[in-house]
């Protein structure tokens, strides 16, 4: 889910590298010798010989809860977050007026998918208390991706969009350029960041291969470069009752009436 840009996919070819010895040292079959990238994102989440996978919280409570297995959450340093819990920082153009959440009634919003915890689901939860007859923005567009996003922002086809805390931070640190046209007016409610699957038919053994796989990487001195490139600084392992604020945001936005972002 965090693959860009080109220093990051390296990091993350780093880190596959020491997992995947890991892994076949344990004894696992099928560990692949590459991470797969290409297609969507979300097509390895339900195949039957996933091994890992990360997916975004609100798939997970909606559609993949009890088909998939939770194998540990990420730790990212970056701001907007304490321990595995992340917010999205919502953004405006650098040089716009607004001050508060409540000076965006009325503008124009981008999203990066509706099925987005941090693009979606949280900019709803922060906006749900002040909409009016269901709404808040005058205009909600699809931008297809948290860069597309903050491009609309900058560029002022947007005027607004709730940006995953650890992508903010990524290219802050490795792509200035894409966040220089932006500032961040405040922070979304939090929630467990996004969590590291396998396949539902994974034993138990497999799964503690896996942690303690991840456990290994995340600690080894000789992986601390690329653990510095990604932010990455530690993994908790979370349940289901922990993804479930999740979901309650979302119930909560629609008893207030606010039933899809707009």
């Amino acid at each position: 889910m965090y693959d860009a840009p080109a220093a990051v996919a390296a990091a993350n070819d780093a880190l596959w590298a020491g997992l995947r010895d890991r892994l076949r040292a344990a004894g696992l079959d099928g560990v692949p010798d590459r991470l797969t990238r290409g297609g969507s994102y979300a097509d390895p989440w339900l195949h039957p010989r996933l091994l890992l996978a990360q997916t975004c919280g609100f798939p997970y409570v909606h559609h993949l809860r009890g088909r998939v297995r939770l194998v540990a959450t990420p730790v990212y340093g970056f701001p907007g977050g304490t321990g595995a819990e992340r917010r999205s920082v919502v953004v405006v153009a650098a040089g716009a007026s607004f001050a508060h959440v409540a000076d965006l009634r009325g503008a124009r919003a981008a999203i990066n998918d509706p099925g987005s915890n941090s693009g979606a689901n949280l900019l709803a939860a922060l906006v749900a208390p002040l909409a009016v007859d269901g709404r808040f923005f005058s205009s909600v567009t699809l931008a297809g991706g948290h860069r597309e996003s903050l491009g609309a922002v900058a560029t002022g086809r947007t005027d607004v969009a709730a940006i995953d805390s650890v992508t903010f931070g990524l290219l802050s640190a490795h792509a200035p350029e894409e966040v220089a046209g932006v500032r961040v007016l405040c922070e979304t409610p939090g929630g467990p960041g996004l969590p590291l699957i396998t396949r539902g038919a994974a034993t138990d053994g497999e799964v503690a291969v896996l942690r303690q796989a991840l456990a290994d990487v995340v600690a080894d001195p000789a992986l601390a470069e690329s653990r510095e490139t990604l932010g990455l600084v530690g993994i908790e392992v979370l349940g289901d009752e922990d993804y479930g604020v999740l979901a309650r945001y979302a119930a909560e936005a629609a008893a207030r009436g606010y039933r899809e972002l707009s």
